[in-house]
């Protein structure tokens, strides 16, 4: 938190007044969008709990002409001599019993004709163990189970009634539940019961009594007393228990309210309900409130608007505010690029009188600092340039005195070819490393000054160890730094061959895309192990010709110049000789 609260203090004034603005825009903003949606809200709740409660009086208009088709059904059935003989007749003749079944379903014929366009499935159960099926596709197992079903014994205990009641298909391959309604078929004035009626109707076709009132988020559930739903829109729930849903039809059935707002299946829900004295069932009305919300608000639209109005108001604040902090920002711009070398980023002198005194201390401040940094980058160059010459002049006294011993030794033995070339090259090495100062030369020079140097240590220790060089012809005008090279030659030279009495040396220079590969490679003695770090030879031995310039001196310029992708490398391996890498960029020009 602290942290926050410091980073927002560092802002900048212009920033601190935008986020304000903002922040009190967008605050503005939601709430009023708020309170509206929740009076909106408020009011769609109410004006669809009457709607819907219209809605569910309708769909107990088409559930009691159902109920009312059926109990024609029944009485007719029940005012049938014919069937009423077919449930109690036993068996006599073969032609008797025919003309009985005949009359029965010629009576059930008309009976059934008069049903509509419903598709209702009728089953008769007799006394005498008779029984009639209209549509086997509505049960599809024996008399004998139905006669031992609940629904029929929930019949035999109120035979005056007609039941409602859910059962599973049995129907092969069917799985949809059906809506059972069953009386007791008894002689008027008598409790003598003859035989049971049993109609069967779909469940998918008994909610088409209601499915044009339904709609998605607003579903219509059917529930018997014990909370099963035994038909809904929503087929997959048809089955199932709700004890939450009964709970709540009870609840509005007793405190005569007109909804509930709840929460099913982590989902704001409204209910409405009603109870169906015909049927014994609950008719309930769930309404997905955020659904239902969605269709009467346009969400999209609502939130396409505030963010159109947030826009224009933080649009105009931007404006403004940039309008009123102009000169004070424009300074802290131009003081910022102070820190990133930027000293040529002068003021214009305008605005206040507050801000115009500040430009001018800034400017002041500016030519101030470009005189002092000019004075340092010259001081800073000649020291650099000192620091050059010295590291070239150098040379071993003792690498001097012995060169010069053999050209004297040449002399009197009358090699004075051999001993003109060794002082040809001992000038071209002194001129190549004293009289020029240049940082860096061509890859062809630095050859040149190579090849001068193993000529001459050739002529004073004889040309067992030979050296080779393999240039690729695109790299001999790159830029390399002076002495690079001559270091890890003359280590060669002097440490490599110690057991080894002859051997090769060779200088291998190519290009990998852009960069310079050069690689002193022999087939010395070796070592065990490379080093940690590359260290020179004590510079006091005899041997030591350019003891300023080591193997450490090298990579670290190369570090110093270009960076830590570049530098020195050393493969080495006792009896295998060693190999030294040297990367550099890939330059062909003299750098300033």
């Amino acid at each position: 938190m602290r942290t926050r609260l410091r980073k927002i203090a560092e802002q900048s004034l212009f920033s601190k007044i935008f986020i304000v603005m903002v922040i009190s825009i967008i605050s503005i903003t939601i709430l009023t969008s708020w309170v509206t949606l929740q009076m909106s809200k408020k009011l769609f709740v109410q004006t669809f709990s009457i709607t819907n409660s219209k809605i569910i009086d309708q769909i107990k208009s088409g559930l009691e002409s159902f109920h009312y088709s059926n109990v024609n059904i029944a009485i007719n059935t029940a005012q049938s001599a014919a069937i009423k003989n077919y449930l109690t007749a036993p068996d006599v003749d073969s032609l008797t019993d025919y003309r009985t079944v005949y009359s029965m379903e010629d009576q059930m014929n008309r009976i059934q004709s008069r049903i509509g366009t419903k598709s209702i499935g009728i089953l008769l159960l007799g006394e005498n163990g008779k029984s009639y099926i209209s549509d086997r596709a509505y049960w599809s197992g024996s008399p004998q189970e139905l006669q031992q079903n609940p629904i029929t014994q929930s019949t035999f205990s109120q035979p005056a009634k007609l039941l409602y009641s859910f059962m599973k298909d049995r129907a092969a391959g069917s799985g949809e539940s059906s809506l059972v309604a069953s009386k007791a078929l008894y002689i008027p004035g008598s409790e003598q019961i003859y035989g049971t009626l049993y109609m069967m109707i779909r469940e998918s076709e008994f909610s088409g009594i209601y499915n044009r009132f339904t709609s998605t988020g607003n579903d219509v559930m059917i529930l018997n007393q014990s909370g099963v739903i035994v038909s809904s829109n929503q087929t997959e729930l048809v089955g199932t228990g709700s004890d939450q849903l009964l709970t709540s039809a009870k609840t509005l059935q007793q405190t005569g309210g007109a909804n509930l707002e709840l929460k099913m299946s982590g989902k704001d829900v409204i209910v409405l309900a009603d109870y169906l004295p015909l049927f014994d069932f609950y008719i309930v009305n769930v309404i997905d409130k955020n659904v239902m919300l969605g269709h009467m608000l346009n969400t999209q639209a609502i939130v396409l608007i505030c963010t159109g109005i947030v826009a224009a108001a933080v649009l105009v604040v931007y404006f403004i505010t940039r309008r009123l902090t102009q000169s004070l920002r424009t300074l802290v711009k131009k003081m910022s690029n102070v820190t990133k070398n930027n000293f040529n980023n002068y003021m214009t002198v305008s605005g206040t009188y507050e801000t115009r005194e500040l430009s001018n201390s800034y400017n002041f401040m500016l030519d101030e600092l470009n005189d002092y940094i000019s004075r340092l980058v010259e001081t800073q160059k000649e020291q650099r340039r000192a620091e050059l010459a010295a590291l070239q002049q150098q040379i071993n006294p003792h690498f001097l005195y012995n060169t010069l011993a053999s050209v004297n030794i040449l002399v009197q033995r009358g090699s004075n070819e051999q001993a003109t070339e060794t002082i040809h090259a001992l000038i071209s090495l002194l001129q190549n490393t004293i009289s020029n100062v240049k940082e860096t030369i061509t890859v062809e020079q630095e050859l040149q000054s190579l090849k001068h140097y193993v000529f001459i240590n050739q002529v004073r220790y004889g040309r067992g160890i030979k050296v080779d060089y393999f240039v690729s012809p695109d790299c001999l005008m790159a830029q390399v730094p002076k002495l690079m090279l001559q270091p890890f030659l003359e280590n060669a030279f002097f440490h490599a061959f110690h057991k080894k009495q002859a051997g090769y040396i060779y200088v291998i220079i190519t290009r990998d895309r852009e960069t310079l590969v050069c690689e002193v490679v022999d087939n010395g003695d070796g070592m065990e192990q490379v080093p940690n770090e590359e260290t020179t030879t004590n510079p006091s031995h005899a041997k030591q010709p350019f003891t300023g310039i080591g193997i450490r001196n090298v990579h670290d310029r190369l570090l110093l110049l270009y960076g830590k992708e570049y530098g020195v490398s050393m493969e080495s391996g006792l009896g295998q000789g060693t190999k030294i890498t040297i990367k550099i960029p890939w330059m062909t020009d003299q750098p300033v």
